[in-house]
């Protein structure tokens, strides 16, 4: 096992003693802040030596192997949150994308990711080499599928992306999302036996519409037409989880309306993500369902960081919020679209988040609900971790014969 270097153990010890350092006396609190981010963003993508002790439970289940490669589905059984059933294509075949090209998309070439995706039967999407796939239309996709990016740098981008819309058990792993736009108004295949009408899809990097059992994780998205991740329409048991998102307005978007009560049902994970440079808003903004937002790094934001209308129940545990420097956008949260009269009753807790340069959370409710039951779905690690447990966010960089 590699020992960590002097500097980068003083950096985790400085991480994991946040109360000492808060309470120094230091003549200068702005530039302490200055100093973190630059130390979390040196180090960061130098943490991943250390996946077999992070903390993290889906990277300490499987990036230790040094045959993941020869073991790729097993990913599958290292879920975690309210998606942890998603079992993608573990149960089936793996198919081998060859080509990047999506040259019809009513009948797809073989050997193209949207051949792939519209299967009837299940299969383990993996890519032969380094692409990056510019679609025409929005890739639709059937149930029980995975698309997994290890051991090659796939990119999304320049076109439509991707929609997983009243489907189920899917996996998105390891994928460069980005620069996705509108499309649509088009013929569109989303099965071997269907294809049809399809209207102008809104820009998003994932949109899961109606769709259970999802899981996204260990990807980078950013600068999307609208959101990096929405989740509407009744959609639910969902992760979204490892991923390095930056470069956005609205982030992330769970619940489709304050009218559409069925997202009442809905229930999502948000864990150990980071959430870096550029983003404004929306991280998420949640309607009507339960959230469990728990050990993700915030360094970023300039309006808000989590928001929400129509009586969601959001459980932030064990998050590091560092607020910007501007004075007016130091809270975290932001009740919409209701009085004050309202969402004083709507069930939002901070329990163990660290906040940073003056970050506060305004919490809402009955404190200790037992509503809170249907928006926990794991167990949180403590704050001061979050810098190892997220470090290797994003696509991950995998070669074939070592640790990834």
């Amino acid at each position: 096992m590699a020992i960590p270097s002097p500097s980068l153990s003083i950096f985790l010890l400085f991480l994991m003693t946040p109360a000492l350092i808060l309470a120094s006396a230091v003549p200068d609190p702005e530039l302490v802040v200055h100093e973190v981010h630059k130390s979390i963003n040196a180090s960061r993508r130098n943490l991943g030596y250390l996946s077999c002790g992070t903390g993290n439970p889906i990277d300490d289940c499987w990036r230790c192997d040094p045959n993941w490669e020869k073991n790729r589905q097993r990913l599958a059984d290292c879920a975690i949150g309210f998606g942890k059933n998603a079992v993608g294509g573990r149960d089936g075949r793996i198919y081998v994308v060859t080509d990047p090209g999506d040259y019809d998309v009513v009948n797809p070439k073989p050997g193209t990711l949207r051949y792939a995706v519209i299967q009837d039967e299940p299969l383990w999407i993996i890519f032969a080499r380094d692409m990056t796939i510019r679609l025409k239309e929005e890739l639709i996709m059937n149930s029980f599928k995975t698309i997994d990016g290890r051991g090659a740098s796939v990119h999304i981008a320049g076109g439509p992306c991707i929609t997983i819309q009243y489907v189920t058990n899917i996996i998105i792993h390891g994928l460069n999302i980005h620069d996705c736009k509108k499309g649509g108004n088009a013929m569109v295949r989303d099965s071997p036996r269907h294809f049809g009408w399809r209207t102008v899809s809104d820009g998003d990097g994932v949109s899961i519409f109606g769709g259970t059992h999802v899981w996204v994780d260990h990807c980078s998205l950013s600068n999307c037409d609208d959101g990096l991740v929405d989740a509407i329409h009744g959609s639910t048991a969902i992760t979204i989880s490892n991923n390095f998102m930056t470069h956005h307005d609205k982030v992330m978007l769970l619940g489709h309306s304050d009218t559409y009560t069925q997202d009442k049902n809905m229930q999502a994970t948000i864990a150990f993500n980071h959430f870096g440079e550029g983003l404004v808003q929306r991280i998420p903004r949640c309607r009507h369902g339960y959230f469990h937002v728990v050990n993700n790094d915030y360094t970023h934001w300039e309006m808000y960081a989590i928001g929400g209308s129509a009586n969601p129940t959001i459980n932030s545990q064990g998050n590091r919020f560092a607020a910007p420097d501007r004075a007016f956008s130091k809270e975290v949260t932001k009740h919409e679209d209701a009085p004050e009269s309202e969402w004083r009753n709507w069930n939002w807790r901070s329990e163990g988040d660290l906040m940073v340069n003056g970050a506060f959370f305004t919490a809402s409710g009955a404190g200790a609900s037992s509503s809170y039951a249907r928006a926990s779905s794991l167990g949180a690690r403590p704050s001061a971790l979050v810098g190892p447990i997220t470090g290797s966010a994003g696509a991950l960089i995998c070669k074939k014969g070592a640790r990834c």
